[in-house]
């Protein structure tokens, strides 16, 4: 036998049983890469749908600006001034019924001994006997532990009560405590108010965004008017 008869005689027939077992295995890789190739984009696809949803999650819970809080109580002139009672230098507690009969001005401030804190906290201790002279009292609140604000107090010399708001009720109550923005982020914060309480327990004037230059004298004359 030639060569060339016994290469031609070595090659499988397609109809013998090896060439169908060889036919079968190679139809069956095939549907198992098809297989593959179907579910790879929809487990992909899920996976990136849970880790979106997951981040989304995450974002709501760092992010407090989400927070109901953001959106403090609307407090208006000629509404009945909210009760509080709150802790104040020296230890003591100081309410709105121990001003009843006599104006009350409130100015709420972000954080002790900061620039802008510390030139309005002075400048209503420079016009203290005015106040006092227009029938008056004045009391600075922000959410500083009472050490900070004792610290605060002695370290300027502040002749006026300074009271401590850490779970942010009053400030809330005032609308004094909301979103704010620094650096291209938001967060809850105080926001620099001041609201002036008639003789009869309601708001007489609310300054918001307040900006401290010639604050102080603004707000005497408005209480001396009253």
């Amino acid at each position: 036998m030639s060569k060339k008869s016994r290469k031609k005689s070595s090659k499988t027939p397609s109809g013998s049983p090896t060439a169908k077992k060889k036919a079968g295995k190679t139809r069956a890789a095939t549907q198992t890469r098809s297989a593959k190739t179907q579910r790879t984009p929809a487990s992909k696809s899920t996976a990136t749908i849970a880790k979106a949803a997951s981040h989304k999650a995450a974002s709501k819970q760092l992010n407090p600006s989400k927070s109901p809080a953001a959106a403090a109580p609307t407090l208006t002139e000629g509404q009945k001034a909210p009760a509080f009672r709150l802790s104040r230098d020296g230890g003591e507690l100081v309410t709105l019924a121990d001003h009843a009969g006599r104006k009350l001005v409130l100015f709420f401030y972000p954080r002790a001994d900061t620039p802008g804190c510390t030139r309005e906290a002075i400048d209503f201790t420079r016009l203290a006997d005015a106040f006092a002279s227009a029938g008056t009292a004045v009391l600075g609140i922000s959410a500083d532990p009472l050490k900070a604000q004792e610290k605060f107090r002695d370290k300027h010399k502040l002749g006026i009560p300074l009271a401590s708001d850490e779970t942010h009720a009053m400030l809330e109550a005032y609308g004094a405590w909301g979103e704010k923005s620094m650096y291209g982020k938001t967060f809850l914060g105080i926001l620099r108010t001041t609201v002036l309480v008639g003789g009869d327990g309601k708001i007489a004037r609310i300054w918001r965004n307040v900006k401290v230059d010639g604050h102080a004298d603004e707000v005497l004359e408005a209480a001396r008017s009253l």
